[in-house]
């Protein structure tokens, strides 16, 4: 009978050794994880950050397939529905019967006596709104030629669903399109501010001394200056003639030459933090190179904290360019950014008849948001043991 009440007490002493020794495993792979895994571990549970990012994967999908989204291509204009106001996706008609497929009504111009427009609503014409339909030709990335797009409705009644400006061109397609140029830019000058950064921020923290002074008082220099002034002292010396190509990368460069100076600072706090530590001194021991310990040590060391402070600096850039575009001294017709659309919407009388003019500006909110969370999220998962 001993033996058997012992039996059960013997069993739950073994179970709690296997799941001790199951909880050490689990602690040593955690602890023994790459960065990277550790850090998309603890991001994934910022929720805020991971729908900001669904977000920017939707922006960035427009970004690359801009041609297939837009319903019309965005230089085509409708001169007979200037000015359209945004239509209505309807499900139930004005009789009260409910279609499965949604619709749009046919519109008309119409003049009253002080020559302002209307487009009321002609509910004996459904047109209803597929999926994958044919439209205006283009050609994808420059060379895969077609003529289908994600929606559309009957060719004979253009499809309006965010209205249309004063040539009468689709707002909606105008908008993904300069989806692509803002963004783009942001990245593009992101990407260069992150690396002159690196650099610069990396020499100066590493060496230290007369070569840490130096550039430290350089970038003060740099700071000390108004941005946006600077910014647009520079845009207007852009040539008039230029390309739409050729501005575009300089405003980009523009934006990036002014932008690196808080990233190089970022990286030489870290540099500044590591370069006494073990690891360091035993490369150094080892007879590694100052480029080798840099580039393998160092800035790997460090690299998620720098990817959330590149990702929170996006933001500035995509304001910049917009600001750039707003006051005519960026980007320009027939370019196709947020801040190019937003020209449209400068007058107090154009936002009053045409509300939907001000969409360029929600679009800029929402990217510029997104990229703040998405930042906030990897910033918090940079040190994930914490």
């Amino acid at each position: 009978m001993d033996a058997v009440k012992a039996g059960p007490s013997e069993a739950e002493e073994l179970a709690d050794l296997l799941l001790e020794d199951v909880d050490d495993e689990v602690e040593e792979a955690y602890y023994l994880a790459p960065p990277l895994i550790l850090t998309w571990r603890k991001f994934r549970k910022h929720n805020l950050a991971v729908i900001s990012a669904f977000v920017l994967l939707i922006l960035y999908l427009l970004v690359l397939f801009a041609e297939f989204f837009s319903p019309h291509s965005p230089h085509e204009r409708y001169v007979e529905y200037a000015q359209a106001p945004p239509q209505r996706l309807r499900f139930i008609d004005s009789e009260g019967k409910f279609h499965l497929q949604p619709f749009v009504y046919g519109t008309e111009q119409q003049m009253d006596d002080k020559f302002m427009r209307s487009y009321p609503p002609i509910t004996d014409q459904i047109y209803p709104v597929r999926l994958f339909v044919r439209g205006a030709p283009y050609k994808m990335w420059n060379f895969l030629r077609t003529d289908v797009h994600m929606f559309g409705a009957d060719p004979e009644a253009p499809l309006f669903l965010l209205g249309t400006d004063g040539d009468g061109r689709d707002l909606l397609s105008r908008l993904i399109f300069g989806t692509r140029l803002s963004l783009s830019i942001g990245l593009l000058g992101v990407a260069l501010s992150f690396l002159l950064g690196i650099i610069i921020g990396g020499i100066s923290g590493y060496f230290g001394g007369l070569t840490d002074t130096i550039v430290q008082r350089f970038i003060e220099i740099l700071r000390a200056f108004p941005s946006l002034p600077l910014w647009m002292a520079l845009s207007a010396a852009l040539p008039a003639n230029w390309s739409v190509v050729r501005v575009y990368f300089f405003i980009t460069l523009i934006l990036s030459i002014l932008g690196w100076t808080g990233m190089a600072r970022v990286v030489r706090g870290k540099f500044l933090a590591v370069r006494e530590e073990a690891f360091v001194k035993a490369a150094r021991l080892s007879g590694a190179n100052t480029a080798w310990i840099i580039r393998r040590h160092l800035v790997p060391s460090f690299m998620s904290h720098i990817i959330a402070v590149a990702t929170l600096s996006v933001p500035g850039m995509i304001i910049g360019e917009t600001t750039l575009s707003f006051l005519g001294v960026g980007l320009r017709s027939p370019a196709i950014s947020w801040g190019v659309l937003l020209q449209d919407a400068q007058q107090v009388q154009v936002i009053i008849r045409l509300p939907w003019m001000l969409l360029p500006a929600v679009m800029v909110v929402v990217a510029v948001l997104a990229f703040n969370f998405v930042g906030d999220g990897l910033r918090d998962a940079a040190d994930p043991y914490l």
